[in-house]
């Protein structure tokens, strides 16, 4: 059965204090929603808004809730799952895919009901278990699944698979790094990456066929990576790492900020403008494509795990169920 669940709402006009790289200060008005939708105690790891209305986030024990009216309010949905929801992804406004522990979720009817679409079982990897992280589609019948296989708490190598049945079936495919894989992303039809553990960056140019290695200039983890097309890019990890190229990764460059939390989450709203998230309610902006990023006052302590904007509204998912909303 399904719970409405009465949003707690504070909205906070905050006058943001941007630490420039050079040591000055600048100061924007902008206006932040903070909201709990979550269990307190625990985590909301992943958020996905189809448009400026209708959006889910998930986290710990399965849980899942969605919104259809821009988070006024938040209808609680049973997934039939106790494991933590890592990513929710939308092909399309019907299709969906949602990554819970060693289970791909589906559903054909714009979320309304989620149903195993695969579950990998520790029978198949001779007892170890399996932890999927993200999913992404780079056309309507092809996807790809990232994550890692784990013994006794020790990753003990990658898992990568993929679909060419639009979700009804899939495939594992071998990944040339053993290392925890943790994000993909397409550009493309064509051209993809994957991020992980040990400054890990794979890339694929010819649609998921192969997978080769780029140079990352970091040993830290990375979390996560956005193109913006297939030569822009970004990438944010461990104490602050956060990674840039212009062309599709040939050449990465460390960008240096006042960050030193973890960073989580990163996405381009358009050329020039983008968002980052972590640690510690750390939420930075750039507006130069990545080359410079000013740090803002954040209305949370909390850990923000994931970011999503659609057009103008943002919305970014932590510790003790903490959802931010913003508005331009």
């Amino acid at each position: 059965m399904r719970t409405i669940i009465p949003t707690i709402r504070a909205t906070v006009a905050l006058g943001l204090v941007l630490l420039s790289l050079s040591g000055g200060f600048a100061v924007a008005q902008t206006t932040w929603r903070a909201t709990q939708v979550g269990i307190k105690g625990q985590d909301l790891n992943t958020v996905y808004f189809l448009d400026s209305k209708r959006g889910w986030v998930g986290g710990d024990e399965g849980y899942l809730s969605r919104t259809d009216d821009g988070g006024e309010t938040w209808v609680r949905q049973n997934v039939g799952t106790q494991n933590a929801i890592n990513d929710i992804y939308f092909r399309d406004r019907e299709a969906g895919f949602l990554l819970a522990g060693n289970i791909i979720f589906v559903t054909h009817d714009n979320g309304n009901q989620w149903e195993p679409s695969r579950t990998f079982l520790p029978s198949e990897f001779e007892g170890a278990d399996v932890e999927l992280y993200s999913v992404r589609f780079s056309s309507k019948k092809k996807g790809w699944v990232v994550g890692s296989v784990s013994r006794r708490d020790r990753v003990v190598d990658s898992i990568l698979v993929y679909t060419d049945a639009a979700g009804l079936s899939w495939r594992r495919q071998r990944a040339p790094s053993r290392t925890e894989l943790i994000h993909i992303d397409f550009v493309n039809d064509k051209r993809g990456w994957i991020v992980g553990e040990g400054g890990t960056i794979l890339f694929t140019r010819d649609a998921g066929e192969t997978w080769t290695k780029q140079t990352s200039g970091t040993t830290s983890t990375i979390y996560h990576i956005d193109f913006r097309d297939d030569k822009k890019g970004l990438a944010v990890g461990e104490r602050g790492t956060i990674l840039r190229t212009s062309d599709g990764g040939e050449s990465w460059s460390a960008v240096v900020t006042a960050a030193r939390a973890t960073i989580l989450s990163v996405q381009f709203l358009n050329d020039d403008d983008g968002w980052a998230v972590g640690r510690g309610g750390t939420i930075l902006r750039t507006e130069d494509q990545g080359r410079t990023w000013v740090q803002e006052e954040s209305t949370t302590k909390q850990n923000l795990y994931a970011l999503n904007f659609n057009k103008k509204i943002g919305w970014a998912v932590g510790g003790d169920g903490t959802v931010l909303r913003y508005e331009q």
